[in-house]
């Protein structure tokens, strides 16, 4: 007997990685702006090579964990609360430790600084992309088209 799974389609990762980034940025950017007294295009500059680099991982990041969650025969859309959790944990992880040397640089700012400010964004940022996550889920389940993943 051959087993499917339903995967989310490589647009649809698409649509969710532009539309969660720049929603996220349309907060951060104006915020980070007034915190750092810089201008909103010195941290939208910031933003856009943090936010590529972001979409980057997060394409790479989704895939894998949807693969590996679609192996125990559940949809990322039916994702239970402590995996959530988990999954935006793991990613915003992931984000903080390819950011550092990137915000000391462009900010001029020792490790602890980078990382104490890293820290208080990636602590939103865990929180925003629950919820973002949780709406996107509702408002686009996954799509009944499964993937073969092979026999058992």
């Amino acid at each position: 007997m051959k087993k499917t799974k339903a995967l989310r389609s490589g647009k649809d990762r698409i649509r969710y990685t532009v539309a969660f980034e720049a929603s996220l940025m349309a907060i951060l950017i104006p915020a980070g702006a007034l915190f750092f007294g810089k201008g909103v295009i010195e941290i939208g500059l910031l933003g856009a090579i943090l936010v590529v680099k972001a979409m980057a991982i997060g394409l790479l990041y989704n895939c894998i964990f949807d693969w590996l969650e679609a192996g125990t025969g559940r949809v990322s859309s039916d994702r239970p609360t402590h995996l959530r959790i988990l999954h935006a944990a793991g990613f915003e992880l992931s984000l903080v430790t390819t950011s550092l040397p990137i915000l000391c640089w462009w900010l001029q700012l020792s490790v602890l600084e980078a990382l104490t400010i890293d820290l208080a964004v990636t602590s939103f940022v865990v929180v925003y992309t629950y919820v973002f996550t949780l709406a996107y889920d509702r408002l686009f389940p996954v799509a009944p088209l499964p993937v073969q993943l092979g026999s058992t």
